[in-house]
């Protein structure tokens, strides 16, 4: 069978791990990549060995005639992009936050329902190993088939610093919305995920480090509608004990009405049944790449899915309930009360 043929744009911090997941995908070959810098996407083709780097998207989608394209950029282009890629036939894989507002979102939805283009959003954290199990054991019922409550908490400690973000993604420290917005969205996907769908949020956010401008810590309590609770307790303020705090980005308890289910920090689960001692429950995963190998996952997902002609698990259908959800979160706090989502 003849590879995909795909291209990129965006060659930012994170692009880094998109690149590396093509370079092992054995259906795709990567034609072409294409930045605002050219340096930038000539570095990215020679270290990684692609064809051909660009600076202007559409002469890279005429010249190419791709399969599909990954978008790797802020989400404020993500609109415009995707309407290129609608008008030249092209299939897409979009990096979160699918949009910058709710209604840019659903306007990217409309889109791509009124095309023959598949869209699919790279919301990778659903596709970490660990969640992928924790799931697995829930849909197999192994705590019981009422679900109690999800508790996620994080600490990434690289917030706290006059310089925070400096050394990875300086532009954090401009953005009006942080925590929720660029790393809570995630954690929303997850919370779904498990928990399915939430119908109220009630959220305290707070900025802790005085030099930047969004918030940096979350507190949010989710009502699920099977009648379970959520709730994240999340800051890059604060540390924790762990060796790799990014690699789970952070710790989950799940308990239902037979037991609970634990995530610890080093990718490790347990299963503790009422009234038994808790108990590893075994399973593997690599620590490469980002996160579990999530990256490779997520788009590993996208082409099987591409090729068989199969749903995508984060459609822009399916995942913009997770923009509204963010978006009630903001109102929330600014509110001081829950609101229904």
């Amino acid at each position: 069978m003849a590879k995909l043929k795909g291209v990129c744009i965006g060659a930012g911090y994170f692009s880094q791990f998109h690149f590396e997941a093509w370079k092992r995908t054995d259906t795709v070959d990567i034609v072409g990549v294409c930045d605002s810098v050219k340096e930038r996407a000539e570095d990215i083709v020679k270290n990684y060995g692609f064809k051909k780097a660009y600076t202007n998207v559409e002469e890279m989608f005429l010249k190419e005639k791709p399969d599909f394209v990954d978008i790797v950029t802020p989400p404020e282009s993500h609109l415009e992009l995707c309407k290129l890629a609608v008008t030249h036939n092209i299939h897409i894989i979009c990096q979160k936050p699918l949009a910058p507002t709710l209604e840019e979102a659903k306007e990217i939805g409309s889109l791509i329902s009124n095309s023959d283009v598949r869209m699919m959003v790279h919301e990778n954290f659903r596709f970490q190993p660990w969640h992928r199990e924790l799931k697995k054991l829930l849909d197999t019922q192994v705590i019981g088939s009422k679900l109690h409550t999800i508790n996620l908490r994080m600490r990434m400690g690289d917030g706290w610093q006059t310089d925070a973000y400096m050394n990875r993604q300086p532009y954090f420290r401009e953005m009006e919305r942080l925590l929720i917005y660029e790393t809570g969205i995630h954690f929303i996907d997850v919370f779904r995920y498990l928990g399915g769908e939430i119908t109220e949020v009630y959220a305290k956010l707070r900025t802790l480090n005085t030099n930047i401008k969004g918030e940096d810590f979350a507190w949010v309590n989710f009502d699920f509608a099977n009648g379970g609770l959520g709730f994240l307790d999340a800051n890059r303020y604060n540390e924790n004990t762990s060796e790799d705090p990014r690699l789970t980005f952070g710790t989950v308890l799940v308990e239902g009405d037979r037991g609970s289910l634990r995530l610890y920090d080093d990718g490790k689960i347990t299963i503790q049944l009422l009234g038994k001692e808790e108990q590893e429950h075994k399973y593997s995963f690599k620590k490469q790449n980002f996160a579990g190998d999530c990256v490779f996952a997520t788009q590993q997902h996208f082409v099987s899915n591409l090729i068989a002609g199969t749903p995508f698990e984060t459609d822009v259908a399916s995942y913009i309930p997770n923009i509204l959800v963010l978006e009630k979160i903001y109102e929330s706090s600014a509110k001081k009360m829950p609101l229904k989502v």
